[in-house]
């Protein structure tokens, strides 16, 4: 990820109020799960308000992700359904989607000629912005072009996190940061090589 992307990337989440975290399958095939919670950390600990979307269906089981996501220990309290966060989208932040992909699909809501069409979605389009993070903008399991990440108001981060225990400040400016007032977790996964 080039630093100029990595560097606003970590400005949205510094300045949000509210970032809805809408995991998928690529999480799971990352195992990123633990270091997901690390973020969480990180941010709620500088008093934003952290959300999990839940769709019934990511992943390659209906209730995957809660089942990741528990396993990190991630509050119960933090996991929203699909349904309940869907109204709280327009006023969200930062949508960050990680690894998901039909389930935040928009052309489900009106492309007849899609496999995915009527399908539920999470409205990760509606937030202010988007920060889609995957490791290509390949199709997901429906096979068809993810509308999402074309959209304007939608940054596109081309690998999954991975959050290093170990960064030191001068991995930081050889990455492009001259600072980083994020907290030291957001940092890592910010700043961290493919």
């Amino acid at each position: 990820m080039e630093a100029g992307k990595r560097r606003g990337s970590a400005q949205l989440l510094e300045q949000a109020r509210n970032v809805v975290i809408i995991p998928g399958y690529g999480m799971a095939v990352a195992q990123a799960q633990h270091k997901v919670r690390e973020l969480y950390d990180a941010l709620t600990k500088r008093g934003v308000t952290v959300k999990f979307a839940i769709h019934p269906v990511a992943g390659r089981m209906p209730g995957h992700m809660n089942v990741l996501l528990a396993e990190a220990n991630i509050p119960y309290s933090a996991l929203v359904e699909m349904d309940e966060i869907n109204p709280e989208m327009p006023q969200t932040d930062v949508a960050l989607v990680l690894g998901a992909n039909d389930v935040v699909n928009p052309a489900a809501r009106y492309n007849k000629g899609t496999p995915i069409y009527g399908m539920p979605i999470i409205d990760a389009d509606k937030a202010k912005t988007v920060l889609a993070v995957k490791r290509s903008k390949n199709p997901g399991f429906a096979g068809i072009d993810n509308e999402l990440y074309v959209g304007d108001n939608t940054w596109m981060l081309f690998e999954m996190p991975k959050l290093y225990s170990e960064t030191s400040s001068n991995n930081l400016a050889a990455a492009g940061f001259t600072r980083c007032d994020l907290p030291s977790a957001v940092c890592r996964w910010l700043t961290a090589d493919g």
